[in-house]
């Protein structure tokens, strides 16, 4: 993992938990391009940063909820474009079963700063 990379990737992450931490789907938001694609916990497609915000908030109001990022990898696949790859472990505090899902990010360069454009998660369970 390139540490350009891995360190523009490591502070979207950060900001990411810290957002989750507080459901807070402005914040969540904020981190993805004008014209993100984001699939998430649900078989809807969310698009652009109003599908995203319209995904968070559409979450349960759980009381304590963390997100733990492991096995990261992140790569640059051009200029302005990254790749990540992720498991995610979820912590809702009691309130459902933890959750574990394989996460992906692109990540491009827009307007000067580093969005997220596509998000998808996907269950770790092998599904064949």
């Amino acid at each position: 993992m390139s540490s350009k990379a891995s360190d523009i990737v490591s502070a979207i992450i950060a900001k990411w938990c810290a957002g989750f931490a507080k459901l807070d789907a402005a914040a969540l938001s904020s981190l993805y391009a004008k014209n993100a694609f984001f699939f998430g916990s649900n078989p809807r497609l969310y698009r652009g940063r109003d599908g995203v915000t319209d995904y968070f908030n559409g979450l349960p109001r759980w009381r304590k909820p963390s997100a733990a990022f492991s096995e990261v990898n992140a790569a640059q696949a051009g200029p302005d474009l990254i790749n990540m790859a992720a498991t995610i472990s979820f912590d809702i505090a009691g309130e459902r079963p933890d959750l574990i899902v394989k996460m992906s990010w692109v990540i491009l360069r827009e307007d000067g700063d580093w969005k997220i454009v596509n998000h998808h998660a996907s269950s770790q369970a092998p599904l064949i």
